[in-house]
């Protein structure tokens, strides 16, 4: 694939904010935001102010007819994936490569299975501290985007395009050889430090500092460990040492989005995380007695929050 020039972004939430604006910056005339009416008012009157700078991103309604992205970046939540299926539409032509940065296991597929998996690459943020407050996002390291076909002992043009993009823009990446591991693996991390911070309304520190928040954390992590094993994936308990090595980087008062959504009232990617391990626990015949009582924890904050 030739360089990729024109990307467009869907999702402007800490992970799509502070990623885009380094797309922003590097190339402003080549970067949009697919946003409705509604959500394009309010991010042109107000603009999204990033680690104190203000940007007013070019926003495109999804009924609009335009020339189709190189790159479309989907960075909303689960809950919102259906109708980005749907606005994003315009984007994707014959050669455009989608790249998910999401959370869990499902969004590639679910993507593919609209427009081809063939456009699909698969992504994920590591070691990202960022966190929103209404249009204001502050971040004091924004990690690494890893991503890349399913498997990458090769580098193939698509990866490598997109590879020189995330260079130019200053993004460190990594580009995991296998890249479905990569994915679950950063599913248990979810799975783990989200949903324990929700329920202990707890930010990074806590889980750095009190052993029993981490011992929580873990136990979470290790119903996902079980499960990987049982669908190829094969996780193993030093995965959790390389994330508590990441999490000791992060900013102590920094919290993750889960936490982020039970505070602003927000719906959560619960169903996603503990809803997926609970399935997949009785698709196995493995017990989930940790994830399962998240689940129920972290719907009935839900509920208390509307």
């Amino acid at each position: 694939m030739e360089e990729i020039k024109k990307v467009a972004i869907a999702g402007l939430g800490a992970i799509g904010a502070i990623y885009g604006s380094k797309i922003y910056e590097m190339n402003p005339q080549g970067f949009t935001v697919i946003a409705n009416k509604e959500r394009a008012e309010k991010y042109n009157k107000e603009g999204l102010i990033i680690n104190g700078k203000t940007y007013h991103f070019k926003c495109i309604d999804p009924e609009e007819k335009v020339e189709a992205a190189d790159l479309v970046l989907v960075a909303v939540k689960y809950h919102h994936l259906p109708q980005t299926i749907k606005d994003i539409r315009n984007h994707v032509g014959p050669n455009t490569i989608i790249l998910s940065l999401m959370n869990g296991i499902s969004s590639e597929e679910i993507l593919g299975r609209a427009y081809g998996i063939e456009k699909m690459l698969y992504g994920i943020c590591v070691g990202i501290d960022a966190v929103r407050t209404e249009t204001e996002i502050q971040c004091s390291t924004i990690g690494e985007i890893h991503f890349g076909e399913r498997n990458n002992k090769i580098y193939t043009p698509r990866v490598e395009a997109v590879k020189n993009l995330l260079e130019k823009a200053s993004i460190p990446y990594v580009i995991p050889e296998d890249m479905l591991r990569a994915l679950w693996w950063k599913f248990m991390v979810n799975v783990g430090v989200n949903q324990t911070s929700a329920v202990l309304n707890a930010p990074y520190k806590v889980f750095q500092e009190i052993q029993e928040a981490n011992g929580l954390m873990e136990a979470a992590m290790k119903e996902v460990i079980l499960l990987s094993q049982k669908e190829g994936t094969n996780l193993t308990n030093e995965d959790i040492h390389t994330f508590n090595t990441i999490l000791k980087k992060l900013a102590p008062e920094g919290k993750t989005s889960m936490l982020q959504d039970i505070e602003a009232g927000r719906k959560t990617e619960v169903e996603m995380f503990a809803g997926t391990i609970c399935q997949l626990g009785k698709k196995h015949g493995i017990d989930t007695p940790m994830n399962r009582t998240l689940l129920n924890m972290i719907r009935t904050l839900e509920q208390m929050n509307q």
